[in-house]
């Protein structure tokens, strides 16, 4: 996947992120709680420390999961097994990618790649590291994540009250992300923010709708495809390229100057 990858990537840390890694959540609440200790260890780990690009991503990720669990414990969701499920492939598939580098695996897909080189510097901007995680998380984990669900489920992908429960969260997301956003800016970049108003809010709902319509849509290709492994691995490499990329694109020194 990339020759950087030689050893164990988590240095002082490496013994409790493996502990963290050792065994999956089974449940929404076990993913909020993996995700607040690791977010301990990601700002332990040198020489970023609190500046950790992987550290912005997840501090984002567990904000959006922390909501997900708030609606599942307040009966939001049409089909609550489903979210819960599908939350919990979701976050496997990361963990799965933490696991992978810090095993030093060659195996690690290229979009989480993107980011886990950046750990060492140098020092990148909060706001497009975190975007480079959610690029790598919804443009590449999320379509796998939805076939596994379906699959454990006995499901399928069609319109219904997944499909609409899915959608819901899009809303989490345009809850979220505007204060979110604005914690990550420096004093001059709020400055700007104030003048553009809710237009940075309106295009990021659109993107976040735009991009997890197309994982649906991969998931659906995914899904047609699943009885055939070198499909299956030509759609998985295909969404794993673009979405490194993208990533790489993302935490571009012109990207960073413009975030």
């Amino acid at each position: 996947m990339t020759g950087s990858i030689t050893g164990s990537q988590w240095g002082c840390v490496q013994q409790d992120m493996a502990d963290l890694l050792a065994e999956d959540p089974t449940d929404v609440a076990g993913v909020v709680d993996r995700l607040t200790k690791m977010q301990d260890v990601l700002e332990a780990m040198p020489p970023l420390y609190r500046s950790n690009p992987l550290a912005d991503f997840n501090r984002l990720y567990r904000t959006i999961t922390s909501k997900v669990l708030d609606r599942l414990e307040t009966g939001r969701f049409a089909d609550p097994v489903f979210l819960d499920r599908l939350d919990v492939e979701f976050a496997r598939r990361y963990f799965d990618a933490l696991r992978l580098w810090g095993e030093g695996s060659r195996r690690t897909p290229r979009a989480w790649c993107v980011l886990f080189e950046r750990m060492d510097g140098p020092d990148c901007r909060p706001l497009p590291s975190a975007a480079a995680g959610v690029n790598a998380h919804i443009n590449y984990d999320l379509a796998f994540s939805l076939v596994a669900t379906f699959e454990a489920l006995g499901t399928q992908p069609v319109d219904g009250h997944q499909h609409a429960d899915y959608l819901q969260v899009n809303e989490i997301f345009s809850e979220a992300i505007p204060g979110l956003r604005r914690g990550y800016l420096d004093t001059w970049q709020l400055y700007f923010d104030r003048l553009n108003g809710r237009l940075d809010d309106w295009y990021q709902d659109l993107l976040v709708e735009v991009t997890r319509d197309l994982a649906w849509q991969a998931a659906e290709r995914i899904w047609r495809v699943r009885g055939n492994p070198a499909a299956v691995e030509r759609e998985r490499a295909g969404l794993d390229r673009n979405a490194a990329m993208l990533g790489r694109a993302l935490l571009s020194p012109l990207c960073a100057f413009l975030q």
